[in-house]
């Protein structure tokens, strides 16, 4: 023992440099940090290295096998999963050090919110907060589904709920966040692709409209001023501009995505 939590901090990086080394220090408290290295070919391995020898490198394929790869080298009975644009606030590190000494049993994960922001903008609205995540779970009751975009969470037993923030840096200004919008999107018509799905044009309009509406109006879009409107709208554009692409590859307008 020696003192900290028994806790293993699992994150998959590329090319960190520039964040990672403030995310490891947010991690200090637990007691064993998992890297796995997607061939990074700048410093991130080197930084990784002044807080943990537990680093691996394998180049990535499909992100819910990267993930379960570095999930399965956790050494503690608990697995926190973390990226390196994430912090876990002082807040969220002390509550599960609480959760886990009385631990009953009764949860084999726990969600935890996440505070996203764009720039040094925290975005509120539009279902951006608290936006649960699954991120802390028993050792071998959780795994990612094996797919290249969005995989699903496959989870053994039930699931409780932490009030600490993890702290998102997704995206330093916009021209970033629409570079990666756009590559989802790619990745998603991709998706649509390969499992046969038959999507229409009615049915994407249906659900572009229904998302701006829950967006902006349920989940408090409305709320947060021009950024509630804008991510409001990136939630529904999401649906329509991954139709185009699914469109014009089934179509043969154009053959890559």
């Amino acid at each position: 023992m020696n003192g900290k939590c028994p806790v293993t901090v699992a994150l998959i990086v590329k090319n960190e440099e520039r964040r990672l080394k403030e995310c490891l220090n947010s991690l200090t408290w637990a007691r064993e940090i998992v890297i796995l290295d997607d061939m990074s070919t700048d410093r991130t391995v080197e930084i990784a290295r002044e807080f943990t020898d537990k680093i691996y490198q394998r180049a990535m394929d499909i992100e819910g096998r990267q993930r379960n790869f570095a999930y399965a080298k956790a050494g503690e009975a608990w697995v926190l999963s973390i990226d390196a644009d994430e912090r876990v606030t002082p807040e969220l590190a002390r509550e599960i050090a609480e959760v886990l000494s009385r631990d009953e049993g009764v949860y084999n994960a726990y969600s935890i919110p996440i505070k996203t922001y764009l720039g040094n903008r925290w975005i509120k609205g539009a279902g951006y907060y608290p936006a649960d995540k699954l991120r802390l779970f028993r050792n071998g009751k959780f795994s990612y589904e094996e797919a290249r975009v969005h995989p699903r969470a496959l989870l053994e037993g039930k699931c409780g709920r932490l009030q600490g923030d993890i702290l998102h840096y997704s995206w330093d200004n916009l021209a970033q966040f629409i570079g990666k919008f756009n590559r989802e999107t790619s990745l998603e018509a991709e998706k649509w692709i390969q499992d046969g799905r038959k999507v229409t044009l009615p049915n994407t309009m249906r659900k572009v409209v229904d998302r701006f509406l829950k967006n902006y109006f349920l989940k408090g879009g409305i709320s947060d001023g021009f950024m509630g409107f804008l991510m409001s709208f990136f939630h529904s554009f999401y649906q329509l501009l991954t139709f185009a692409k699914y469109y014009a590859v089934k179509k043969g307008i154009s053959k890559d995505l």
